[in-house]
């Protein structure tokens, strides 16, 4: 059976996946996993998972500054304010993925973002009720889906939200910390852990 972690190289155990490209290993090991309760980057993350569907994630990871600056940093009342206009711009834009149904799910999903603020309090509030606990024999990575991923996507559905399937937002949860996934063995999940011991959840 293939080991679930591989040797990075400064020596220490990894995630198998973070090796397949230098890309993958600083986002590995600073980003992944690691919680955040900043609304922008819990929108830019979920925004980019969507249009991630289909593709590699080093596809998006390459381009993430060029979706950066087409999306205005992802203020969400800059993008809750694009009109047809500016989907056609993005439709256009070489430095991003061109799909016109994701871009118009990202204004869509701006607005109904900008609703949940006023709802909720901020998007960090709402996402982290979905916080996943895992079985204790649970191994990581193993697992696409999950119960809580399943109910963050039918209720984020419910309330208008486009391209947010059950996987998307399991990818959300693993790389935003909601979360450990980091295999067994990795030397960044107790790191991970320990982040997620002392995080605030927001309330």
């Amino acid at each position: 059976m293939m080991s679930a972690t591989i040797s990075g190289p400064d020596g220490l155990p990894r995630c198998r996946w973070c090796t397949a490209t230098p890309d993958y290993i600083a986002y590995h090991d600073t980003e992944w996993g690691f919680p955040v309760a900043d609304d922008r980057r819990l929108f830019e993350k979920l925004t980019l998972e969507g249009f991630q569907s289909g593709l590699s994630w080093r596809t998006i990871l390459t381009k993430r500054e060029n979706f950066r600056t087409a999306f205005h940093g992802f203020d969400l009342h800059r993008i809750a304010a694009f009109d047809e206009g500016d989907v056609e711009r993005l439709s256009h834009d070489p430095g991003i993925v061109r799909h016109r149904g994701k871009i118009e799910a990202t204004i869509n999903n701006a607005r109904r973002a900008v609703e949940m603020v006023k709802s909720e309090g901020s998007l960090a509030a709402y996402f982290w009720r979905f916080e996943e606990v895992p079985e204790a024999d649970a191994v990581p990575q193993t697992v696409s889906t999950s119960a809580a991923s399943v109910a963050l996507s039918k209720d984020l559905k419910k309330r208008g939200w486009a391209f947010v399937g059950p996987t998307t937002a399991y990818a959300f949860m693993q790389a935003m910390g909601l979360v450990n996934d980091h295999a067994m063995g990795c030397a960044f999940r107790e790191r991970v852990a320990q982040t997620r011991s002392n995080f605030s959840r927001p309330q």
